[in-house]
């Protein structure tokens, strides 16, 4: 039997899962290649949030206070996406690129962050031969955490501007479901490699894992960038002509009402998945008695539900569905979610808190992938480009998903205090009483973003004209 062209390629598209988000513009093994700078953001973000958040307080002694200023301080830097994102959309350069020098220099400033980030840690926890005053080891360590933050950031910025500048209309969804699983994927496999490296914890090999990465994050990064953007020679006139202002820009990005309520609705939205960030394993194992092993298994719980609300996403946005829809569909899941956690408590029920786990993850997923595809496909014309829509984006999200840690563990540590004091009354004297204000708190947030995301709900019929099979829908889980 004989095949021709055509039954290979559709061969090929049933066998890749992502091979349909390919365009001519934008073919799959570029895509591919491109998506690896969300692998080197999602191994700096286990770093900064989990292995060396847990080194610092553990291993190295550093007080708890002076950890979570330092953690913080990549989403201080957060805000100034969205000007990274109007830069790249107005950079002009002799050769015609745009989005290469950022993504370049995001990675440089993430890759020098890494690179000196052990170094500034021990000295920060005073082990160092030579006495170096207390302000200078701070300063040290919160110069590490501000390079690595300030790359990151540039880096996923002019990385998904580039990816939306380069994909069509139909795509371009498809394209953004790719790069947020490569992120979840690059995080995962971080995880693993690091955890296992820094098994047997000694100073050498916490030299020698973060500063591999700080390797490994520029040598990704180089085969992303690598002839990505067209060169497109630009006249000295041309560089020269005047360029729009941020402030003109943000004003006209701004203009029509719809920018301005997605990014509230992103960051009230990424407020109520994420104040509870850090209180699901404790809840669990506090209030249900788990075990350490079980609800390590939370964290696999969630990511089940995440990709899970991924593949829906495809399936709904492959139909032409409002991306917005796709976002009311996610809150209400998380309204589920969050209820399920509540009443674990109660009913010790330990698999009711599973399920409310992989439902946060699900109905996260499903409001993250469509609030990015609707920024990602918003018009790029005016004064605004789609690094600025992009950059305000991630901005909202990570400065929403910073604040909502840091409010959801000081709501329960001081709800807690007052409630085991007897402050509420005998009712309310139990340390549940905490995180059961965190989870209603979030819940009053997934109302209040239902609210400001209804005028964005265009009515649409739930089935659209286009069938093409959206490749993330097939990813293996």
């Amino acid at each position: 039997m004989i095949f021709r062209a055509a039954d290979l390629q559709k061969v090929t598209l049933r066998m890749l899962p992502f091979a349909d988000a390919a365009s001519v513009g934008l073919p799959l093994g570029q895509l591919l290649r491109l998506a690896l700078f969300q692998v080197s953001v999602g191994m700096a973000g286990v770093l900064l949030l989990g292995t060396l958040n847990r080194v610092m307080i553990v291993e190295l002694g550093v007080p708890a206070l002076i950890v979570a200023v330092m953690i913080a301080i990549p989403v201080l830097a957060a805000p100034f996406r969205a000007l990274l994102g109007f830069k790249s959309d107005t950079y002009r350069s002799a050769i015609g690129w745009k989005r290469i020098p950022y993504l370049w220099f995001g990675t440089l400033w993430q890759f020098g962050g890494l690179a000196i980030m052990p170094m500034a840690l021990l000295v920060l926890s005073g082990n160092t031969a030579v006495d170096i005053p207390e302000g200078a080891r701070q300063f040290a360590a919160g110069l590490a955490f501000l390079l690595t933050g300030v790359g990151m950031h540039m880096t996923q910025t002019a990385g998904l501007a580039l990816a939306a500048d380069r994909a069509d209309d139909e795509t371009r969804p498809r394209v953004v479901a790719l790069l947020y699983v490569m992120f979840l994927l690059g995080m995962l496999v971080a995880a693993i490699i690091i955890g296992t490296l820094l098994r047997d914890f000694s100073e050498l090999k916490l030299v020698q894992v973060v500063q591999g990465a700080a390797v490994v994050t520029i040598v990704l990064n180089l085969i992303a960038l690598w002839k990505q953007e067209k060169v497109k020679p630009m006249s000295r006139e041309e560089r020269a002509a005047p360029k729009p202002t941020f402030g003109d820009a943000w004003a006209d990005f701004t203009s029509g009402g719809t920018a301005g309520r997605l990014l509230a609705v992103v960051f009230l939205g990424t407020m109520a998945f994420n104040m509870q960030d850090v209180l699901l394993e404790p809840y669990g194992g506090e209030i249900l008695g788990l075990s350490v092993s079980s609800t390590t298994l939370l964290t696999a719980a969630w990511a089940i539900g995440a990709l899970l609300g991924f593949a829906a996403a495809a399936r709904w946005l492959a139909k032409a569905t409002d991306p917005y829809r796709i976002a009311g569909r996610g809150l209400l899941v998380g309204l589920i979610a969050f209820s399920s956690v509540i009443f674990a408590a109660p009913l010790d029920s330990g698999a009711l808190f599973f399920a409310g786990a992989f439902a946060i993850g699900l109905g996260g997923g499903l409001f993250s992938v469509a609030t990015l595809t609707a920024a990602m496909t918003m018009p790029a014309g005016g004064l605004a480009g789609r690094g600025l829509a992009l950059g305000a984006w991630g901005a909202a999200q990570a400065t929403a998903a910073g604040l909502s840690t840091v409010i959801g563990g000081g709501l329960r540590d001081v709800v807690g205090g007052l409630a085991t004091q007897g402050t509420f009354g005998e009712a309310l004297a139990t340390p549940s009483t905490g995180y059961s204000v965190v989870y209603h708190t979030e819940i009053g947030l997934l109302f209040i973003t239902l609210i400001v995301l209804g005028p964005l709900v265009r009515v649409r019929a739930m089935t659209g004209t286009a069938k093409t099979k959206f490749g993330l829908a097939d990813f293996p889980t």
